[in-house]
């Protein structure tokens, strides 16, 4: 019997070793020895053990507790867990909410809370670094302002809890707007890089064409498309309109980025060759000893890279061909 018992007792110490437990156990344990220290004024050590042994289990599994707000009349809590660098990984935190029996009667600060839930759920997913951390915090403290409200030691009236209820809808709002833009600024800097690695690789492989051919007009087009298309983000980015999707994740902002100096070149290369065919002409003229053609179509597709839709209207116009006038029935008169 001792043989038998000894596996089962290390078997059931590694299985409470390994046990992970959830937030909400975590919850009900924290209210179970708060109430104990409420309601009867010292602290009991079962509850106490018990509180610091899920704390330190979950923990383990969540990160370290960082920033909570525990209701203190009712089983619910919002907290911020960080799980330490690893490596060359970064510092990560996680948002977490028990408030299901805090809220089931006042589904307007549910409906509040889920929006912290989403907004919880973006900013981890999306954003890193400072960024990511400023607005966990901040939806940490909106939810834990509005779990105030319905903790039932708030003692706030109706009109005192609407206009309280109103403030935390306009924090939100500004927490939203401060994630659309930093999402938006990530995806930004994506999109400049696939832009930029496109252009690089456009360049490189138009340098050494140029390099073994002495001008090659579609080679230094499609350079001068690319390059004119970088420029118009950048001075769209600088202007503060520039917006992308930025929910689809970092990959697709990258492959889009990519396409822009793809875009830019293909129309350059069009630009020239309705130059260089005579489908269109230059405005420059062929009597001045100064004027070179090549310098004219470098400039022609800088620009088509850089406005789409000049190109496309010139394009438009190009090849926009009209059938000649022909000459009234009966003749002319004498």
């Amino acid at each position: 019997m001792t043989e038998l018992v000894q596996p089962l007792a290390a078997a059931d110490t590694e299985a409470r070793a390994s046990y992970e437990p959830s937030f909400s156990e975590l919850v009900y344990a924290h209210f179970a020895w708060w109430s104990s220290i409420r309601d009867t004024d010292a602290i009991h050590p079962h509850h106490a053990r018990t509180y610091e042994s899920l704390r330190r289990r979950f923990e383990e599994h969540h990160g370290r507790v960082v920033h909570a707000f525990w209701c203190s009349h009712i089983e619910s809590a919002v907290a911020l867990t960080e799980i330490p660098r690893h490596g060359l990984h970064r510092s990560q935190l996680l948002f977490h909410r028990e408030s299901d029996w805090a809220t089931k009667a006042h589904p307007e600060i549910a409906a509040e809370l889920h929006r912290c839930d989403d907004l919880a759920v973006r900013a981890q997913t999306i954003l890193t670094g400072v960024r990511r951390r400023i607005c966990l915090h901040l939806v940490a403290a909106s939810a834990g302002h509005l779990l105030s409200l319905v903790d039932s030691s708030s003692g706030h009236d109706p009109a005192a809890t609407a206009e309280a209820l109103r403030r935390e809808r306009a924090e939100l709002r500004k927490t939203e707007a401060y994630y659309k833009q930093a999402a938006n600024g990530q995806a930004q800097i994506a999109y400049f890089f696939g832009m930029a690695l496109v252009t690089g690789l456009i360049a490189a492989a138009g340098g050494l064409t140029l390099a073994y051919d002495n001008w090659t007009s579609g080679v230094a087009a499609l350079i001068a498309g690319a390059c004119g298309g970088v420029v118009s983000v950048v001075q769209r980015i600088n202007a503060g309109d520039f917006d992308l999707d930025y929910d689809v994740g970092r990959p697709y902002a990258i492959f889009l980025g990519g396409l822009r100096p793809l875009i830019g070149g293909a129309f350059a290369l069009a630009i020239t060759f309705a130059f260089t065919s005579g489908i269109a002409h230059l405005p420059i003229s062929a009597r001045d000893p100064d004027a070179d053609e090549r310098l004219a179509l470098l400039v022609v597709s800088f620009v088509a890279g850089f406005s789409e839709r000049w190109a496309q209207d010139t394009l438009a116009t190009a090849t926009s061909f009209t059938k000649p006038q022909s000459e009234p029935k009966g003749g002319t008169e004498t």
